[in-house]
Order: structure tokens, then C-alpha cells, then sequence
């Protein structure tokens, strides 16, 4: 399909009229508008790729208006971008570097800081001096897939010379930064008749003083690079034969997700996912060559690596089976990049500490693809990428060989600190932890999503509650399953989709429960025992299967039980409730005992008299009766004389999460009550 032309001036207007209003230049809004058209377009650009600039004027503080460089600043997706995204440059001295021989990148890109009319913004692009020296008022730019297509293979160069005319320059690959923008504007002065640059394994720029005919040209010569594509013979790539396996994807999730971790604390989330042009991509008899070959564009390699780890299973592989041969190809990855850090580090003159070995990208033959990040937004990104590069890669592969830039430059690109500085934020307590909520949608589930969410865990959020579930969900973008944790189905089911979104478990909270009243001796046999499986079984459920996946991923894990004090100080006529509660300690002592030895620790948290969807107000005025007090002397019957709130209990948990030397305990969040205190 070719690409298609989405402008339309009555967008453009709107774009123009909403942005004026709010206090910016129609140039702008134009920028805005057309940036938005390339960057929702994924042939085109993918998670911040590319970049696009206007020349313009703004008042700076000092009241005099000044020519600008209005570029993409870093961190910025062009999919969704606002004027914010476009720091403004001060011009003149951007084009006096013209004459500049050589500038460092740390000179670079303080130069440019130096120069920004607010100090606030983001950083600009790497490539602005480039967008400096091109003297038109819009410059885009794109990684587009067919454009990648032609230069990557070998004669691409001459192949990119005979599609296009003599409005378009072809140009050798150089390294993204000052010394490309002094080459392109090398070739700009003795041709300057071009509006289109093609930049050999790297994209595409175009360039008009016309907003609409910028984005124009983009269009065109792209769509002038898909139609040479549908041009070429197709030889379909041999694939392997199809196998099955004794396994799903869920079941070996957590298995890479363990191995991908060097050390028990170190944490990354796996998300899976398999279509038709991974599928064809991965199952390719050659894949091991062609897929070691190089990114699609250079810059992918910071997500993705310089290659993927390919495993291929048995036929008929168990799951053991499986995890032997997943070892072995582990231990060949980190080796084989261990050799690609070690030869081309000694051929730059800066010295470089390597990155941690473990693949970002695992293509399990007949099976799928597990992406790999330290969030499951660079784990879905990084698919992302690995994606596009499989379609690129792969298309190549139907009419030529794929051939890309030069090891030692991919390193240079992986290793340059410009790029890592895109990834690189400051890391979260609990980054690359997946925690499970039970009982989610009630008070204590929120306040303790909020908590976990809030210290960077990716959050699962599981309830029986059909309506409140979807509420939540409507206003939250983590994944919510409808789950009866009564039911092992269907906690299994929840679980397997968790494994394949996010490769495994780190921190099981078991909090659901019901609250039932009676006199012991009295109670029908059909509550008491419905009361066990509320506030026992479905806890035993969730930590059963949650346990599997854990012994699978071998990095530690955590139990965390919302147990009661119930069961240690029984209530009047609360047997019904208290009798599964006091079962329940028992059972998050032993997973303890039992499980200590893997690194997977349990512990309990005792609270009392939290109001919430369990202890309503109606629950609190019969529990009052029931001790002869009022509602207030009841919910702040404390030694503190204070009410305990769900936030509180919230606390307790993610203490117990964190103490990482602390198992077989329970935590009393009640506000002081002896007759209910352990030892």
C-alpha cells in the first residue's frame, strides 16, 4: 500500500486557529500539525525517531525578537508532539559554527543549550545543526522503512541514484552530530537545487519553505521508494519446518525472564507477542545470519542491541527440555556480545564500560518474540522496533542480501552517550517488578496500587467485581482482569495472560476476602465453609500459582497476605470470619518455611478496623454493638486513640516488600492493640 498525502488545509486551520489562541506563531502551529502527520505514521518514524524543525521569530525575555531554530527537542515523540516539543534555537549563532572544523559532542550540545530562549526546555535534537545549515524554513526527517529498504543492500547507494532525480542527493553513511551537518551542508552548497537528502542506512530528509510542501515531499519520495520495492522480484524466504512444542509462551515467560537477569535482583519485564511478519521473520532458515546484520536504522540499537538471542526448541520439547536449551543459548549470547564489546572498543579512543549482556529481543522459533525492557514501555517499544526491523530486514532478504553500516559504527551509535542519555533516567525502587493486587478495586487495593505504582512497579490489578473492575480501568492504563481467585481456573487464567504481558511475578498481594458475622456454634455449615474459601482458598489459589512461576524465574519473589487480627484476637460473633484468618497466618508462615530457600520470602499484615468496601458502615456500626461502644470509640479503640486508614496498611505492605531480609513475619497495623500482638 502505498503512502498516503493526509494533508488537509481544514486541519491546518484548526491547527493554526487552536495555537494562535494560545499564544503561538502560525509557523508553529503548521510545525506541529505537519510533525503529527509523519510521526502517527509508523513507516515512518517509531517511539521519538526522526525529527522536524521550523526557522522562525521569537521574543525573548529581553523584549527583542530573534531568528530561531525551532527543532524536536529530546524525549519528544512526533506522534503527539506540542510546541513545548520544539526548543527554540537561537539561529545566528547556530550558522557561525559553519566555519568550525570539528566540535565534541559535549561542546555540542552545551553550544546549543547555551543558545536555547528558555533554559527549561528539553534538549534539542543532535541532528540541529544539521537542520541549521539546510537555509529552508521546514526540514523533516524520517527513518522510513522503504527508503531503509533501498539503502540497506549492497549497491544501495548506486540503486537510490537511479530511482531518484536531480533534486535528490545521496549520501554515505556518517555518523549522526556536528560532522554530518558540515557534510550535508557541504553537498547542500554545491547543489543547491535539492529539496531531499537520502542518508545511506539511516532515513530521509526533505526540506521547503512551505510547511504543506515539506511534508509533501516526504510523501512523494517515499512513495517514489515503495513503488521501486513492488518493482523488484520476490524470492520468498525458505523457512524452517513448522514444530509444536509441549509448551505455550506463557509457560516459558518467566523462564527467560529469569535468565535474563545476571544477579537475583535485577529485573526486567518480557513481554510477548507473534504475528505473521514475525513469525515469517523468525522462522527463516538464514535468520541467524541476516538477523545479526544490523538494525533497520542506527538508532534502534539502543533499544534493541546490535542482534537478538534466537532460540530454537525440539520438537516436541518439554519445558525442561526447553530451559536446557535456553541456557546454553544464553550463555552463547552474552558471549557473543562479550566479543563484539571487546573487539571494537579498541577501535575508538574513548573508553567504554559496557552494558549489561542480556538480550533485548528473544525470538523462540515456532513459538514468538519476547521483548525485553527495564518497564513494560521499553519492553513494548523495544518489540516495536525489533518488529519494524524484521519487516525491513525481511524485505530486503525477498530481493537482495540485507547489508548494513559497519560493526564498529553500530558500537559507536550503541555506545554513544548521546543516545544512552535518551534511555538513561533515574531508576525507581522497584523498577522491573511485577506486582499482583487481589481485591483491588476496594479501598486498601487502591491505596496500595497508588504506593507501588508511585515507587515504578508495573502493577496488575485483579478483581470479581465485573463493574468496579472496569471503572478502574477506564481511568488507569494497567492491565485489569476480571479474576474469581475462589476459582483455580480462572486464577490460572489471569495468570498466564500476566506471564505473557509481563513475563512473571515479582510480589503476589493477597488481599481479597469477605467479611462474614455469627455466633460460631450457630452458623450454617454452608457460610463457614463459603467463608474459608472467600478468606482462605482463594489466598492458597493465588499463592500456589504464583509460586510456579516464581521457582521458574529464579530472582526472588515475595508473598504478601492481608491476613487480620482477627487471627490472634477474636471478636465477639466474628468467628465465621476469624476462623480462615487465623488459617491463613498459618499458611503465610508456611511458604516461608517451605519456600525460603528459593529467595521467595512471605509475610502478613495484620490490620484492624480499616474502613473499606469489606468494613462499611454498616459492618462498623454492628461490630460497635457487638463491643457495647459507639462507631467512634470503635474504629479509633486504640492505644494511639487513632483511626487507622487504608493508606496505612498500604505502608505495611510495601515495608514488607522492600525488606528484603525479612520473611515468616507479620506486620500489626491496628494503632496498638496488646491483647492482638505477637511476639
Amino acid at each position: 500500500m502505498i503512502l498516503k498525502n493526509n494533508w488537509t488545509d481544514s486541519e491546518a486551520k484548526k491547527f493554526t486557529k487552536k495555537y494562535k489562541n494560545l499564544g503561538f506563531s502560525k509557523d508553529v502551529a503548521l510545525r506541529v500539525y505537519t510533525s503529527r502527520l509523519l510521526g502517527k505514521n509508523k513507516k515512518l518514524v517509531l517511539h521519538g525517531g526522526g525529527n522536524t524543525s521550523v526557522k522562525t521569530r521569537i521574543k525573548d525575555i529581553d523584549g527583542k525578537k530573534y531568528e530561531v531554530l525551532c527543532v524536536k527537542g529530546s524525549g519528544w515523540d512526533m506522534a503527539d508532539i506540542e510546541p513545548e516539543g520544539l526548543p527554540a534555537v537561537k539561529l545566528e549563532p547556530l550558522l557561525a559554527m559553519k566555519k568550525k572544523k570539528y566540535l565534541s559532542d559535549k561542546d555540542m550540545v552545551s553550544f546549543q543549550k547555551r543558545n536555547l530562549i528558555n533554559i527549561k526546555s528539553p534538549n534539542p535534537s543532535v541532528e540541529t545543526f544539521l537542520h541549521a545549515f539546510l537555509p529552508f524554513k521546514y526540514v523533516d526527517h524520517t527513518h522510513s522503512d522503504a527508503i531503509l529498504n533501498l539503502t540497506n543492500r549492497p549497491g544501495g547507494l548506486n540503486f537510490c541514484k537511479k530511482i531518484f532525480g536531480n533534486k535528490v542527493s545521496i549520501v554515505p553513511y556518517v555518523m549522526p552530530g556536528f560532522m554530518l551537518a558540515k557534510k550535508i551542508d557541504n553537498i547542500y552548497s554545491k547543489n543547491p537545487n535539492i529539496n531531499c537528502l537520502i542518508l545511506m542506512n539511516h532515513g530521509i530528509f526533505t526540506f521547503n519553505n512551505d510547511a504543506k510542501e515539506a511534508y509533501s515531499l516526504m510523501i512523494k519520495y517515499v512513495s517514489q521508494a515503495e513503488r521501486a520495492v513492488k518493482k523488484l522480484k520476490v524470492k520468498k524466504i525458505k523457512q524452517i519446518k513448522n514444530f509444536s512444542t509441549k509448551f505455550d509462551a506463557h509457560e516459558i515467560a518467566p523462564i527467560i525472564r529469569g535468565l535474563l537477569s545476571k544477579n537475583k535482583d535485577q529485573k526486567f519485564i518480557v513481554n510477548y507477542r507473534l504475528n505473521k511478519h514475525l513469525k515469517y521473520f523468525m522462522n527463516g532458515k538464514n535468520v541467524r545470519s541476516y538477523s545479526s546484520k544490523g538494525t533497520a536504522t542506527p538508532d534502534h540499537v539502543i533499544r534493541v542491541k546490535p542482534f537478538p538471542l534466537i532460540i530454537t526448541p525440539k520438537k516436541n520439547s518439554s519445558i525442561d527440555e526447553f530451559k536446557t536449551t535456553a541456557i546454553k543459548a544464553f550463555k552463547n549470547y552474552r558471549k557473543k556480545y562479550f566479543n563484539y564489546f571487546n573487539i571494537n572498543k579498541k577501535k575508538v579512543k574513548e573508553k567504554k564500560v559496557m552494558l549489561d549482556t542480556s538480550p533485548r529481543v528473544v525470538l523462540v522459533q515456532n513459538v514468538g518474540m519476547f521483548a525485553i525492557g527495564k518497564d513494560l514501555s521499553a519492553a513494548k517499544i523495544a518489540g516495536d522496533l525489533a518488529e519494524t526491523n524484521a519487516k525491513v530486514i525481511a524485505s530486503v532478504e525477498e530481493t537482495s542480501t540485507y547489508k548494513f553500516i559497519s560493526e564498529k559504527d553500530l558500537f559507536d551509535v550503541e555506545y554513544w552517550s548521546l543516545e544512552q542519555a535518551k534511555i538513561k533516567k533515574q531508576k525507581k525502587l522497584l523498577e522491573g517488578n511485577v506486582l499482583v493486587i487481589t481485591g483491588s478495586t476496594g479501598t486498601i487495593g487502591l491505596e496500595t496500587y497508588k504506593m507501588f505504582k508511585n515507587c515504578g512497579a508495573e502493577v496488575v490489578l485483579l478483581d470479581y467485581n465485573l463493574k468496579r473492575l472496569k471503572d478502574l480501568q477506564s481511568n488507569i492504563k494497567d492491565l485489569c482482569i476480571h479474576c474469581d481467585v475462589r476459582n483455580k481456573k480462572s486464577v490460572k487464567k489471569a495468570f498466564n495472560q500476566i506471564c505473557e504481558k509481563y513475563g512473571g511475578i515479582d510480589i503476589l498481594i493477597s488481599n481479597a476476602g469477605t467479611a462474614t458475622n455469627g455466633a460460631i456454634g450457630e452458623i450454617d455449615d454452608n457460610i463457614l465453609r463459603q467463608s474459608f474459601e472467600d478468606n482462605f482458598f482463594s489466598h492458597q489459589n493465588c499463592a500456589s500459582e504464583t509460586i510456579k512461576i516464581m521457582k521458574k524465574q529464579n530472582i526472588n519473589g515475595c508473598l504478601l497476605f492481608n491476613i487480620s487480627k482477627q487471627s490472634v484476637n477474636p471478636g465477639k460473633n466474628f468467628g465465621p470470619y476469624g476462623l480462615p484468618k487465623s488459617a491463613l497466618l498459618s499458611l503465610c508462615k508456611q511458604y516461608a518455611v517451605d519456600y525460603g530457600s528459593y529467595g521467595i520470602r512471605s509475610n502478613g499484615v495484620n490490620a484492624d478496623r480499616i474502613r473499606s468496601g469489606l468494613m462499611n458502615e454498616k459492618m462498623i456500626k454492628t461490630r460497635a454493638k457487638a463491643r457495647s461502644i459507639s462507631t467512634d470509640d470503635y474504629m479509633k479503640g486504640n492505644l494511639l486513640l487513632s483511626e487507622v486508614k487504608a493508606e496505612d496498611v498500604a505502608k505495611a505492605f510495601f515495608h514488607l516488600a522492600v525488606s528484603k531480609k525479612t520473611t515468616g513475619a507479620v506486620l500489626t497495623v491496628d494503632g496498638g492493640n496488646i491483647a492482638a500482638s505477637l511476639r
